[in-house]
């Protein structure tokens, strides 16, 4: 494949565009939370952060890996979850019945990921590498996300002159369950969304979408 003829923009603009996305939503989260949480405080009594302190606070801690965990567990268990799971009409899903590119056994070659080439356990694990690499960000983004719940709540329990609660007592909380499943629905109905929706409904030009003259019921892209 040749990739000069393309500029370097070009050939990234979809990563680079959702990057970009992403790193003027952060910024502008941390701005509106930073000034949400001193109103909060002031409110109790207590006193303004600044910003170096509030990015190290419980409220933004939390706040931020609370929303990384669920889309991290609704990749992670979308790309799994595919490889056995049929939806006829979607084009989100696999054939019903005939094999598929992604099923073949991997041939080394010198275009072949170096994994690939090594055999073994390298390639055991490069097998299945994007659904592992998903769900250790889960669980490193769930534990960060528990960690900032639970500064944040002693937080406001200093400020309401109760004693701070351990981590294993504020696991028993409803709080942080609450914050978590409330993102966790939100990311399932999303995938529920577009297997759906994909059955009936298309975008021209898109590669989550069927030909826009491709029957309801045929499965797949």
């Amino acid at each position: 494949m040749n990739t000069k003829q393309h500029s370097f923009l070009y050939r990234n603009g979809l990563t680079l565009f959702f990057l970009g996305l992403f790193i003027i939503t952060l910024i502008a989260q941390i701005l509106t939370g930073w000034k949400e949480h001193d109103q909060e405080i002031l409110e109790k009594g207590g006193s303004k952060l600044s910003l170096s302190a509030y990015l190290h606070s419980g409220h933004f801690i939390s706040a931020t890996f609370e929303n990384f965990q669920s889309e991290f567990l609704q990749m992670g268990m979308y790309v799994l979850l595919t490889v056995g799971l049929r939806q006829i009409g979607s084009a989100e899903s696999k054939s019903l019945d005939e094999e598929e590119d992604v099923d073949r056994e991997p041939i080394p070659g010198p275009n072949a990921p170096a994994p690939v080439n090594k055999g073994g356990i390298w390639l055991k694990l490069y097998n299945h590498s994007l659904s592992i690499c998903f769900f250790l960000l889960f669980f490193v983004s769930w534990g960060l996300h528990l960690y900032g719940s639970w500064l944040d709540h002693n937080d406001q329990q200093i400020l309401m002159h109760r004693p701070p609660d351990s981590v294993i007592k504020f696991l028993g909380d409803p709080t942080f369950w609450f914050e978590t499943f409330q993102n966790w629905q939100s990311e399932f109905i999303s995938i529920v969304s577009i297997v759906f929706l994909t059955i009936y409904l298309r975008q021209k030009g898109s590669p989550e979408s069927k030909p826009v003259d491709a029957p309801h019921m045929e499965t797949g892209k």
